[in-house]
């Protein structure tokens, strides 16, 4: 069992403290090339979340130099080295005004202000940015704090994603929208605070030398100081984090609510919304006019699926763009605009259609090889008459089967009686074999 253990200790691995501690500090203070790596690896960032490239947010993120004043900081507080803590906390404000300052500038001169993916995914912090930039900061100081320290650091830079939510903090400055602004540097504060959390738990753990205060008191108010920034911190993340598990879970039961409960005869679910945050569903069919004492049958089945609060809206496809058009007739655009979505959702039906008619076709082969392992193909086609022609509707299909060994006439007979059962319609069957 000691043997077992043992893999999990520190103790052999661990740098000297103070060139540790030395290392740290130097990647403090911001000034000179360090400085200029930072405005040009915000200018990177800043340009992957205006064109939406990961690979180059990526780049921006492992050639950034701001973790060093968040672990001396960290570092300060582990060790109760109250000027490396003063001078961390400095530096860290400076690098962070800087970086804000450039960001804005950019995204104020250039022409594209579209919010794309890669700034929105850094709008929302919640719980689960906090953990990675817990065990993201755990990581980094063990790095540091061993002698073999490997390429952990960059890949922590792009965990804890310090660079991209000070950009897109720049955006919202940018473009006036402060709730870009707030949720992104709420994001850069999570970051900041449970790196610095990390760092000082570690360092703690590993018995780094640590400087007594002279005053007992400034010394316990210190560290109640630091726990009261990382439990506001923590507060506002496990709310977003909650409100995001919710969503999902209203999501995932909407989809399956849409699967299970929204088939009608002759007709088809054209489109569906979600919106988790509204608790709301939108379902828009094409074809039969569904009554209303089908749509009430539907919403009772909401409680089967925990959606009691959810609002089901039922527009009826075809008949609802029949309005649009007989309410706009005195406005001919609107008229052929209305009369060209119609033809749209015609086809898309008409698609809907043919595709279902596929798949059935799949699982019908799969059936009759079950039920006779000798069959090889199967072809359908219409059958045609002069009566056709006349526009009478005719059912009748042409159905051929090949089957490597020859069937007897009482096994024919039950066949064609089987798929005439199955597919509802007269057929004139043809075996080969």
């Amino acid at each position: 069992m000691n043997t077992f253990f043992s893999h999990f200790s520190l103790d052999n691995e661990i740098e000297n403290y103070q060139k540790v501690i030395k290392d740290i500090e130097i990647n403090v203070e911001f000034y000179g090339t360090k400085l200029w790596i930072l405005i040009f690896a915000i200018f990177v960032a800043s340009l992957g979340l205006n064109v939406n490239s990961t690979a180059v947010i990526i780049g921006a993120m492992l050639i950034s130099p701001l973790m060093g004043p968040i672990m001396g900081m960290g570092l300060g507080m582990g060790i109760n080295d109250l000027e490396l803590l003063r001078k961390s906390l400095f530096n860290y404000l400076f690098a962070a005004g800087v970086s804000l300052g450039t960001s804005t500038l950019y995204f104020l001169i250039t022409p594209i202000s579209t919010a794309h993916s890669e700034i929105l995914a850094r709008t929302s912090p919640n719980i689960y940015d906090v953990l990675i930039a817990l065990f993201g900061g755990l990581a980094g100081i063990i790095a540091v704090s061993s002698k073999h320290k490997g390429n952990v650091i960059p890949g922590v830079a792009i965990a804890t994603a310090l660079m991209p939510p000070l950009c897109t903090a720049g955006y919202g400055l940018a473009t006036l929208q402060m709730a870009y602004f707030f949720g992104a540097f709420y994001l850069f504060l999570i970051n900041t605070v449970f790196i610095a959390l990390a760092t000082l738990v570690v360092v703690r753990l590993l018995k780094f030398p640590y400087k007594k205060l002279q005053n007992p008191q400034a010394e316990t108010r210190a560290n109640q100081i630091a726990w009261i920034v990382v439990v506001a911190t923590l507060l506002p993340s496990l709310y977003l984090g909650y409100d995001i598990v919710q969503q999902e879970k209203f999501t995932q039961s909407a989809h399956r609510f849409i699967q299970n409960e929204t088939h009608f005869p002759n007709d088809y679910l054209l489109e569906k919304s979600i919106d988790a945050r509204l608790k709301s569903i939108v379902l828009t069919f094409g074809g039969k006019k569904i009554t209303d004492s089908e749509i009430e049958g539907m919403k009772k089945k909401l409680r089967y699926y925990q959606l009691e609060d959810a609002t089901v809206t039922v527009r009826q496809g075809f008949e609802y763009l029949n309005e649009i058009k007989q309410t706009s007739e005195e406005n001919p655009l609107k008229q052929i605009l209305a009369e060209r979505e119609i033809e749209m959702i015609a086809l898309k039906a008409r698609i809907d259609s043919l595709e279902e008619k596929e798949i059935n076709t799949i699982q019908l082969i799969k059936e009759i090889k079950a039920l006779y392992p000798n069959f090889e193909n199967i072809a359908f086609t219409p059958l045609r008459s002069p009566d056709t022609l006349k526009g009478k509707n005719m059912e009748n299909q042409l159905a051929f089967l090949q089957f490597s060994k020859v069937l007897s006439s009482k096994e024919k007979i039950q066949l064609q009686n089987w798929l005439e059962t199955k597919l509802q319609m007269k057929m004139k069957v043809i075996f080969d074999r």
